[in-house]
């Protein structure tokens, strides 16, 4: 447990530096190195105390003890000197071991200030040293600021999230463990850790021989290939009792120098970032890519041992992505290692990224005997997904790691796992993994596994409903103009899930329909079975005709009998399992998936009595109209500022500046990880939109737009401009952001608050001012800067800003609050048809 007197010391160690050292990783090191250094010099003193001699700084090195370094007569220039050439030349010194002369290579003072440094060093004095538990929990502690990305791209995990994946996998005393990208060496401590605990008696005491654990100490090893990682987790090792860690600087993807090195348990979160151009690696690869992720899972199930075990937190790309290496990797996994895949939560790095990561658990003895994959689905893990990341009581971690626990004991026992139904998760045979060839590892993909635990009968749609196949007609065939004798024709592009789009339709003569069935009903629904991944399994559920239509190509009508209503069935046909069969079943080439009839015909449904379908249709339809309404304050809402003429008034460019310059970056280090905002991410008439990808700076600084925190983004270019696409950047990776090059960025002046100058250049008003202005031909027109810059927005004193924008955040609340009712009530509409399609209900698609 770390004491509150030894965290507040790191904390003030970090507060002095950050005013000459911004970085936090550069923060731990010189922390780490003055804390080494202190530490050498209290082994030495303590030995001195026992009758021996001082062997770290003796000789030559004897004038750099650290008690000569805080004399009271030392001048400020005079111990920044001492100090600077000491760490300097420290990995010259013979008298301390190798580990100690590893942690100092390439160590140098990075601030010229002798008061920093002073007060710097005051602080590391006030540290004392027993070589404890505490202290490796103190260091912990220090490493948990590195929560920005590294120069190798790695995140730091959680350790909740470390410590879950370290009991699943349950590490023994005699097993060689290995992460190859270790990073501060967080799996590492957290297994040693483990079987620490596993192997004590009941009073506590440990029941491990000074045999076991010295070769324990040489089972544990970690590559990375920054040395300034390496530098860490030797440290971390150390002070955890590990006399002489085995890290290496490796660099795992390319060098072959320890490719004939295996492991019983890796455990690992590689850092999932290629650079441009992408990995170069050798040739022993099983899986040809030039993907780190692709590669990095590779390494790790070709190095377990023949009955070895992992567990590897990996990007989303590595669970569905269609590329061929993607689906080689995959398969290779299924057949040979893959016993479990845990999905998480898309928070859990908060607030560092809010990338969407899942566990792969490996087994390979086990893989060889299973038939079967589990797939687990981790909602909350004991933190609030936001930036703040707070601890919550909603925690799955512990039932997953029971659920997989017994899934695991059946498969090692050889009973079977055909009853075994977990809370959190599903059992999915291999054969179905691999039945279209994707080996597509996401596990909503085979939640219709849940579908038969209806209490209704199970009926094809056949059965209950005819299908029809729309007609194509040529273009020679479509009318310039409809007149009284013409027949509209419904197309992919009209078809939406709200209703018929008029202007998407297209006219023929009447005549050219010569099949009755083919005109639309009342209660048909239309769907598009063919052309396009993207459309399919969309549904439009025909009201009313009031003007004789047909279909055409790639639509199809499904036109319910009497055993079925058609309120009912559309429901039915908007659920996550039908989507999911949709895609199951297509033919599918790069980008074009068809749907046969025959196949959609074979697509079952419960069918309840005609009365419960009445009982399910009007429960939904209220709860509808209740979404419909909360929609319409949502699609609606405009926030106003009635302006007072006696308010001054001044142009954009006179108020804010307008596209800061990216050379106020200065010399940023190019892999930090900054928020990257395409404009897709751009919310339309709302303040606020969500930061969802992170890059690193170095690959967006050369043609994107650059902001801040509190900077405004405008769109410039048709049609995102009229659709309103604006808001203020809020919440950005290391308060940097970068975007679409068609955004304008304006940050106020003090003057002016950032959401009081988005609610003028982000309204109706504006657009109507500049959209004359615009330049540019055809559809991609842009408003210019001198345009935005010349426009003038009222600017009255602070004060009222303030009271004014507080208003409209309190109205915005409310319709924050309508999206809440509109989530609650399709919740609702979930629960009713899990009622009829059994115990789990399938997520309606969103339309």
């Amino acid at each position: 447990m770390l004491d509150t007197d030894t965290k507040r010391r790191i904390d003030t160690a970090r507060d002095i530096l950050v005013g000459k050292v911004p970085d936090p990783k550069s923060q731990v090191e010189q922390i780490t190195i003055a804390l080494i250094y202190k530490f050498m010099d209290d082994m030495d003193a303590e030995s001195e105390e026992l009758g021996g001699e001082r062997k770290f700084f003796a000789g030559e090195f004897g004038r750099y003890g650290w008690a000569k370094l805080m004399a009271p007569g030392l001048g400020g220039f005079e111990t920044l000197n001492l100090y600077a050439e000491a760490i300097a030349k420290m990995p010259e010194n013979g008298g301390i071991p190798l580990l100690f002369r590893s942690i100092f290579k390439n160590a140098y003072l990075p601030y010229r200030d002798p008061e920093t440094l002073k007060m710097f060093l005051k602080v590391i004095d006030e540290f004392s040293y027993d070589h404890s538990e505490r202290l490796g929990d103190a260091f912990e502690y220090l490493l948990s600021v590195l929560g920005s990305q590294g120069d190798a791209g790695q995140f730091r995990t959680p350790r909740h999230i470390i410590d879950f994946m370290v009991a699943l996998l349950d590490p023994q005393k005699h097993e060689r463990i290995l992460d190859p990208a270790c990073g501060t060496a967080g799996f590492l401590i957290s297994s040693y850790k483990h079987i620490v605990s596993a192997n004590r008696d009941a009073e506590g005491r440990s029941t491990l021989t000074p045999d076991e654990k010295g070769r324990m100490a040489q089972n544990f090893t970690g590559y990375d290939i920054s040395p300034d990682m390496v530098r860490l987790s030797l440290v971390n090792l150390y002070l955890h009792g590990f006399a002489d860690p085995h890290i290496y600087e490796y660099d795992t993807l390319t060098s072959q120098d320890r490719w004939n090195e295996y492991a019983d348990v890796i455990l690992a979160n590689p850092p999932f970032m290629s650079p441009k151009g992408g990995i170069q690696p050798h040739n022993r690869f099983g899986v040809q890519s030039k993907r780190s992720e692709v590669l990095f899972v590779d390494y790790i199930a070709e190095h377990l041992a023949p009955g070895g075990r992992a567990g590897i937190i990996v990007p989303e790309g590595i669970i569905f992505q269609s590329q061929g290496a993607y689906k080689e990797l995959r398969k290779m996994l299924v057949d040979t290692a893959l016993v479990a895949v845990i999905s998480l939560p898309a928070g859990v790095f908060n607030p560092y990224s809010g990338v969407k990561t899942s566990i792969l658990l490996l087994d390979k003895a086990l893989a060889r005997r299973a038939t079967t994959v589990a797939f687990f689905k981790v909602e909350n893990d004991g933190f609030g997904l936001g930036a703040q990341r707070r601890e919550i009581d909603k925690n799955n971690l512990p039932q997953v790691r029971a659920e997989i626990a017994e899934y695991l004991r059946r498969l090692r026992a050889g009973e079977s796992v055909a009853d075994y139904q977990p809370t959190l998760g599903l059992i999915v045979e291999k054969a179905k993994i691999a039945a279209n060839g994707e080996y597509n590892l996401s596990g909503e993909r085979y939640q219709t596994a849940i579908v038969g635990q209806t209490r209704f009968p199970m009926v094809p749609l056949g059965e209950v409903a005819d299908l029809l196949r729309g007609i194509t007609f040529g273009k020679s065939d479509q009318l310039e103009r409809p007149n009284g004798d013409s027949l509209r024709v419904v197309t992919t592009k009209a078809a939406q899930a709200f209703g018929i789009v008029e202007d998407d339709l297209y006219h023929i003569p009447q005549a050219l329909l010569r099949d009755e069935t083919k005109l639309l009903r009342p209660g048909d629904i239309l769907i598009s079975t063919a052309n396009s991944l993207n459309l399919l399994g969309r549904t439009t559920h025909v009201r009313k005709i009031e003007q004789p239509t047909s279909f055409g190509a790639f639509m199809s009508v499904i036109r319910a009998h009497g055993r079925v209503l058609d309120g009912y069935l559309i429901h039915c046909l908007r659920t996550a399992y039908a989507a999911d069969f949709f895609i199951r079943n297509a033919n599918t080439t790069t980008n074009i998936s068809n749907l046969n009839l025959s196949t959609l015909s074979e697509f079952q449904i419960p069918l309840p009595p005609l009365v419960v379908q009445q009982e399910i249709v009007a429960e939904i339809e209220g709860y509808q109209k209740v979404i419909d309404g909360a929609r319409a304050v949502i699609d609606n809402y405009r926030s106003q500022i009635p302006i007072d003429p006696e308010w001054p008034m001044a142009p954009v460019s006179q108020v804010c500046t307008v596209n800061p310059k990216k050379s106020e970056l200065g010399d940023l280090n190019q892999a930090t990880e900054v928020s990257f905002v395409p404009m897709s991410d751009v919310a339309e008439h709302s303040m606020s939109f969500a930061v969802k990808q992170t890059k690193q700076l170095g690959e967006v600084t050369a043609s994107y737009s650059y902001f801040r925190d509190g900077d405004v983004l405008v769109a410039k270019v048709t049609p995102c401009f009229e659709n309103g696409k604006a808001g203020v950047a809020r919440s950005l990776q290391n308060g940097i952001g970068f975007g679409s090059s068609e955004l304008y960025v304006l940050r106020p002046l003090e003057n002016v608050l950032s959401e009081w100058v988005y609610m003028f250049v982000a309204n109706d008003r504006f657009r109507e001012w500049a959209t004359p202005k615009m330049t540019g031909t055809g559809g991609l027109q842009r408003v210019p800067r001198f345009v935005i810059e010349q426009y003038s927005i009222p600017v009255p004193p602070l004060v009222i800003q303030q009271a004014i924008i507080a208003e409209i955040n309190a109205e915005q609340a409310l319709v924050d609050g309508n999206r809440e009712l509109v989530a609650r009530f399709e919740k609702k509409i979930q629960r009713t048809l899990a009622r009829v399609w059994g115990e789990e209900a399938p997520e309606t698609v969103e339309v």
